[in-house]
């Protein structure tokens, strides 16, 4: 009876929770955990088992959504599946924010963020997951953030979809923006998934996401999450001058891809938290045609970048050549070199367009192609 139920539940928001053929496939060969740590239990799903030397691959969600309606859409797509093969993969819920989760009793202290990101190391230890490579979307990419600049052993790469790196206030300047809205929790968070073009336009998805955020989490539960990321303090990064600091300042160590839709309300944000990081090691991707939500509006393309991305690292070096790796390869700066990403001297920003180079003194290298 209540493998019938979900599948109703799955239906009803398939854009979000299912692949093309309607079966949620990230729900074969999955064990669920609510594992103890030091600040509450947090509830996670590990697909697979940790092979070998190899990291797992470790998600954690954005605010109003949970892991489901967050990376279904991308993990259940055909060359994520292919991804999926090659690493165990480990998606984090928010505390209170997974399906069913109860309502926190009354008095209930939330995390911080910086406690979100405290709780990874003990949960991935006890998993038996000795590094990871992240993805994070929003808050989910903040939190992932702080783990690699508390724990630079732990994670081998991040790829971080909105991130923002500033304390907040953001949130409220882009909900005040939208004409006509109160300061309703769902509208507040809808502004933060969407552009004022999106909420108007694309009337399907919107439908399925407020939906989702106003019925399937507990509403004060969603507030304390709500409340916890606009709390947050701002990450302390500094992009390194190479040949003057880059072993002194505080940055990202890791190989880091930033992925922004070129109309989502977070593309300012995005581009400021690349101006912290370390050029030789990060890669900025604009998605054309793609707002708040790559990973769900344009799985396809996120799949092909991600897969891009980790053999940039040195992994799955025999996966199959997509459009977007092929058209890189004839660029200048090319991660298909033998040092892999760390082998960029200079920032990549990937969008949509004809491939072309405009260097400029002490500026990022951009290099414009069709993805």
């Amino acid at each position: 009876m209540m493998e019938e139920l979900h599948d109703v539940q799955l239906t009803e928001i398939k854009p979000l929770l299912t692949g093309q053929n309607g079966r949620n496939l990230q729900d074969f060969d999955c064990q669920e955990h609510d594992v103890e740590t030091a600040h509450g239990v947090l509830h996670v799903t590990m697909r697979g088992v940790a092979k070998g030397n190899r990291p797992t691959i470790l998600t954690y969600h954005d605010i109003g959504l949970n892991h489901k309606s967050c990376f279904n859409s991308l993990f259940n797509y055909e060359d994520m599946q292919e991804v999926t093969q090659h690493f165990s993969v480990v998606h984090v819920d928010a505390p209170g924010q997974q399906e069913n989760a109860p309502i926190f009793p009354t008095g209930y202290q939330y995390p911080t963020m910086d406690e979100l990101a405290e709780m990874l190391p003990s949960v991935l230890t006890q998993l038996q997951v000795k590094s990871v490579i992240g993805i994070g979307v929003g808050a989910g990419a903040y939190i992932l953030t702080k783990l690699a600049l508390n724990e630079p052993s732990l994670v081998e790469g991040l790829v971080l979809i909105n991130v923002d790196p500033c304390a907040k206030g953001w949130m409220d300047w882009a909900a005040s923006k939208l004409s006509g809205w109160t300061s309703n929790l769902v509208d507040i968070i809808m502004g933060h998934h969407f552009s004022t073009d999106e909420l108007t336009e694309n009337q399907e998805i919107v439908q399925t996401y407020r939906l989702h955020i106003s019925q399937d989490i507990p509403q004060d539960n969603l507030a304390m999450f709500y409340n916890s990321y606009d709390s947050r303090t701002e990450l302390q990064m500094e992009r390194p001058v190479l040949g003057v600091n880059e072993n002194t300042v505080t940055t990202l160590s890791c190989p880091a891809l930033l992925v922004v839709g070129d109309t989502s309300p977070a593309v300012d944000v995005v581009v400021e938290c690349n101006a912290r990081l370390n050029p030789t090691k990060t890669t900025l991707l604009k998605m054309a045609d793609c707002g708040g939500l790559p990973q769900v509006v344009q799985p396809g393309k996120l799949a092909e970048a991600f897969k891009y991305f980790v053999q940039g690292m040195g992994y799955m070096p025999t996966a199959g050549m997509t459009r977007l790796v092929r058209a890189r390869t004839h660029s200048a700066s090319s991660v298909g070199s033998t040092d892999g990403v760390r082998s960029r001297s200079t920032t990549n920003t990937l969008a949509e367009g004809d491939i072309s180079t405009s260097p400029e003194h002490k500026a990022p290298h951009t290099i414009e192609m069709t993805a």
